[in-house]
């Protein structure tokens, strides 16, 4: 998948705001759909980007959340057959999107055979969720670190640094590029940013989005 994706959040409850939070700051465009006028109220109060009020299973209101140019769905409400039935309706009216279900149980890959990727909330928070659903080119491996992000980022063909020796790419203040492309050794300044190959990264959050457009583009 690219950068920059149009994504639906069907539940607008803590993972399902958290996730959205953080998908927004990683750039991508938001919209969340929460059956709960309350909790609709609560978030209209502190996001800026599209909230509609209604049932998420509906195919009229999956469509006012623009689901013919989203690249994405995750289902996160508290209810895995809810969830189940979202991203199901969802493929219905855009075959070619990628869809992420929130499960209650940690056994729960036989859903795979519906969606594409499962989430287990009470062991993976919001961030493994929002990895999820943009798919594997850049990933957060942990969240233990406080207000440091380690992510894993495939380098993107025609980005700024693709091809270029970190010596010769000017990235902020606040990253480290830990590993090469082969993840066998540590990164070193002759080491080439290679297009299509995949690079663990620490990064501060206030420099992310520089980064990340260094090397996604």
């Amino acid at each position: 998948m690219t950068s920059n994706l149009d994504i639906i959040i069907a539940g607008g409850g803590r993972v399902g705001f958290q996730t959205a939070e953080i998908l927004a700051d990683r750039g991508h465009d938001v919209t969340i759909i929460e059956h709960d006028e309350r909790t609709v109220s609560a978030i209209a109060d502190e996001w800026m980007a599209t909230v509609i009020h209604g049932d998420a299973t509906n195919p009229d209101i999956i469509e006012q959340a623009g689901i013919e140019r989203a690249d994405a769905i995750a289902a996160l409400t508290g209810e895995t057959g809810l969830n189940l039935a979202v991203c199901l309706a969802a493929v219905e009216l855009s075959p070619e999107m990628r869809t992420v279900a929130r499960i209650d149980r940690a056994t729960g890959q036989a859903y795979t055979r519906f969606v594409d990727a499962v989430v287990f909330p009470e062991r993976a928070g919001a961030r493994v969720a929002a990895n999820e659903v943009v798919g594997s080119d850049v990933q957060t491996l942990a969240d233990v670190t406080g207000n440091l992000d380690i992510i894993l980022v495939r380098v993107a063909e025609g980005a700024p640094a693709a091809g270029k020796q970190l010596s010769d790419v000017r990235f902020p203040a606040g990253t480290l590029i830990v590993s090469d492309g082969n993840g066998h050794q540590v990164a070193r300044s002759d080491t080439t940013l290679t297009p299509g190959s995949r690079y663990v990264v620490a990064v501060e959050p206030d420099v992310a989005d520089e980064v990340m457009n260094l090397m996604r583009g």
